[in-house]
């Protein structure tokens, strides 16, 4: 199944989701295509097959472990636990963090946001701001925060095409200017902005700083957050799995057989570069650059054929 996205305007966003990645839109702020969501409020609908106009809430209701995975419903029940986005930043987004399950469950009743970004498109010199300089305390970060200057002790790394970060709660973090990426992350909007380049909206306001929940809530520690893969064809190469979900890169060439039939989970494929063929034994569906697609979890086995495409493989272990 494919859904059709959701497009979000954002102060810092682009024409690059249109230009790049052929999404619905004009807008010339369009900063995030949802492409995969059960966000109250952002539901997804199916757009081909026999299920189209179907909302994925209604999806998971009907069919349970069948489509999500056995185990995964007893864990969820009708919660679809992830959301899928591709992000244009054609400015850098705020400096921000985000909370941990216990923390956002006790402040919003949410999931925590645990996320992890496939750096599709870098513009020359831009990167991405994530974490703090080494030997950065509390009480640096309290000073340079009221001086305005938080950028000064925040790690800033140029990135290209294929790099991964692996963004946990707690670590401060933003996307540069220049940057379009594929975000994979637990289902939750929640997000503490600390910092937002003194940026004014359209009617001469700044946004809403979150600085007293941040306080309790970063991670000053940190380090671990870029991912080195190795590029291989045709394997399955891991790249981040943690308790909320697993993403594998397959750099595919040719026919691919891929075999789900012991995956207790959905699947969601993400296709970053190329396009290729995706087949079972009832149909087949195109997957082009920026396309995302549901396998439900009674999926068996598929038939991947494609000449130099990038996909990024999502399930739940």
């Amino acid at each position: 199944m494919k859904f059709r996205p959701i497009i979000k305007e954002k102060i810092w966003g682009g024409k690059k989701l249109s230009s790049l990645l052929n999404k619905p839109t004009d807008s010339d702020q369009a900063g995030e295509s949802w492409e995969i969501s059960a966000v109250d409020g952002d539901v997804t609908i199916v757009e081909n097959g026999a299920l189209e106009g179907k909302p994925l809430t209604e999806l998971i209701e009907t069919y349970q472990g069948e489509l999500v995975g056995e185990t995964i419903y007893k864990r969820y029940g009708n919660k679809f636990p992830l959301l899928f986005k591709f992000i244009d930043a054609n400015q850098n987004l705020s400096l921000q963090l985000h909370p941990h399950d216990d923390l956002a469950l006790k402040r919003h009743n949410s999931f925590g946001k645990t996320e992890m970004w496939y750096i599709m498109q870098a513009d020359e010199g831009a990167g991405i701001y994530v974490g703090f300089k080494e030997g950065t305390t509390k009480q640096d970060y309290l000073d340079y925060l009221e001086k305005g200057k938080l950028q000064d002790i925040m790690n800033f790394e140029e990135v290209k095409t294929g790099d991964v970060y692996f963004i946990k709660t707690g670590l401060v973090h933003a996307i540069g200017e220049g940057v379009v990426l594929a975000e994979i992350q637990q289902s939750s909007d929640i997000t503490y902005r600390v910092f937002d380049w003194n940026r004014k909206d359209a009617d001469g306001n700044e946004r809403e700083l979150h600085t007293e929940f941040a306080l309790d809530a970063i991670d000053f520690e940190f380090k671990d957050y870029h991912v080195f893969p190795k590029e291989q064809t045709n394997v399955f190469q891991t790249l981040v799995s943690n308790d909320y979900f697993k993403t594998q890169k397959l750099n595919l060439k040719g026919k691919l057989a891929a075999d789900y039939s012991s995956t207790d989970s959905f699947v969601v494929l993400m296709c970053v570069e190329g396009e290729l063929e995706v087949n079972d034994k009832n149909s087949s569906t195109d997957l082009k650059k920026g396309e995302t697609l549901l396998l439900p979890a009674d999926t068996e086995e598929i038939e991947l054929n494609g000449d130099a495409a990038q996909l990024l493989e999502v399930t739940i272990a």
